[in-house]
């Protein structure tokens, strides 16, 4: 028998003669966050929208309450897009939506195809992100190999090496590092997310005859000058004048010479 307020004696909502007996709410539900909250993750989802390029937690937290958490909130707005068709991905230290990997395969004919690089260009990168700062006659070294201006004027233009300094050292040569583009291109939230020896020899990118000894150095792309270098003096961010960039294209390497050098992946 349903009392004043509906409910039956078994805790159940009475409808005629049927009873409907109440259910706990599901646990999605539950955990809904405050209004205050969702209208902050519907700014911090604005704001990564419409961006250009990707955001770092500083630039969002313009936007928001000096005690928000900037970084709770980006990680919680993640997974909720986490089994989208769109995901909240952090590269090079940033924030950006992007196409999920196993759809991406519906956008290629979207997509603009670029320019493949060389295998000298794909080396000298290779050995500029794990080297840097590196030399121009430091990459001919590792590679066994002179290289060409054109190889690192490519890499210079597409923006994903970029001038360092100039080492301390006679003739004052130029130093090569990567740039954040390098890292968004493949994906990278640092420099330290390259393979290291072990995956490099798995994934079968490592020259098989390698010296004695080898190994995958740190990689480290910080900004500032090593003790080594020395600023480059206001010189224009696309010239370079290292001396003999007159040198021939690239060689193959000499015969029996050990070249243990990466082969990038297609990217």
């Amino acid at each position: 028998m349903a009392g004043r307020d509906g409910r039956g004696k078994d805790g159940g909502i009475q409808n005629g003669n049927v009873p409907i007996l109440t259910l706990p709410l599901p646990s999605n539900v539950t955990r809904l966050p405050s209004a205050d909250r969702r209208e902050k993750l519907r700014i911090v989802e604005a704001l990564l929208f419409a961006a250009a390029e990707p955001l770092d937690e500083a630039s969002l937290a313009k936007h928001l309450g000096a005690k928000d958490d900037v970084r709770q909130l980006l990680e919680e707005l993640q997974q909720l897009y986490a089994g989208r068709g769109v995901n909240l991905v952090r590269v090079a230290g940033k924030w950006a939506f992007r196409t999920a990997e196993d759809l991406s395969f519906l956008l290629e004919h979207y997509s603009i195809e670029q320019r493949k690089l060389s295998k000298a260009a794909l080396e000298t990168l290779a050995i500029i992100a794990y080297h840097q700062p590196v030399t121009r006659a430091e990459i001919e070294e590792i590679r066994g190999v002179s290289t060409s201006k054109g190889s690192l004027d490519v890499l210079l233009e597409i923006g994903w090496v970029r001038l360092r300094g100039r080492r301390r050292a006679p003739g004052r040569p130029t130093t090569y590092g990567t740039t954040e583009a390098f890292l968004d291109h493949f994906g990278f939230d640092s420099i330290r997310d390259l393979p290291g020896l072990a995956e490099l020899k798995g994934a079968g990118l490592l020259d098989s005859n390698l010296p004695p000894g080898f190994s995958v150095p740190e990689p480290d792309d910080s900004m500032a000058l090593r003790d080594d270098e020395e600023p480059l003096e206001d010189e224009p961010s696309g010239v370079h004048t290292d001396a003999g960039d007159d040198a021939p294209v690239e060689e193959e390497p000499e015969a029996g010479k050990p070249h243990p050098v990466l082969v990038a992946s297609n990217g």
